[in-house]
């Protein structure tokens, strides 16, 4: 992502320290549930200064992406009873996202691809801080859209497993 330039909001906050992640190690998703409570409620008591964003990565839940995709809903409707609709947005990433009426192998769908289930969690005052400029927001997508097709699947999918694989220090 950072190494890319997808998202101009990662590597300041990369840079700065602010990044928790958090690892889900369980494959309960009633457990995660409750684990993505506890993550969103402190992501909104910490200071911006302390944590900006909280990246939730969880290796052991929801493989499917269509059983990840409903889940969102239930992340969705969480933020919602924690009162933190427009305060937290939550974000889905997935090893086998998929865009609604995008092909399996489109090249835009790895914008949304992780080694591993994953949620960011992000304060909507970040977001609305860094979107100043509408135009050059709405540019994002569109250049991270030019910048995958020009990779192309197969690089992009060679990149994704080196990230779920990293080579081993061990001889």
């Amino acid at each position: 992502m950072i190494g890319l330039g997808l998202c101009p909001f990662a590597d300041p906050v990369f840079r700065a320290g602010t990044l928790r992640y958090a690892l889900y190690p369980g494959t309960d998703p009633s457990e995660f549930l409750e684990f993505l409570s506890v993550e969103l409620r402190s992501l909104a008591a910490a200071s911006r200064d302390a944590t900006e964003t909280t990246l939730v990565i969880a290796p052991g839940i929801y493989p499917d992406f269509l059983d990840f995709n409903d889940f969102m809903g239930v992340v969705e409707n969480l933020v919602e009873d924690l009162t933190l609709s427009g305060v937290i947005q939550a974000v889905g990433f997935h090893p086998r996202f998929l865009f609604a009426e995008s092909a399996p192998d489109a090249a835009e769908n790895f914008t949304n691809r992780s080694p591993h289930p994953m949620i960011h969690l992000l304060r909507e005052e970040s977001i609305s801080d860094v979107s100043g400029d509408p135009e050059a927001l709405a540019e994002v997508p569109r250049r991270n859209t030019r910048t995958l097709q020009r990779l192309g699947t197969a690089q992009l999918e060679k990149l994704l497993h080196s990230a779920s694989h990293p080579p081993s220090s061990e001889k």
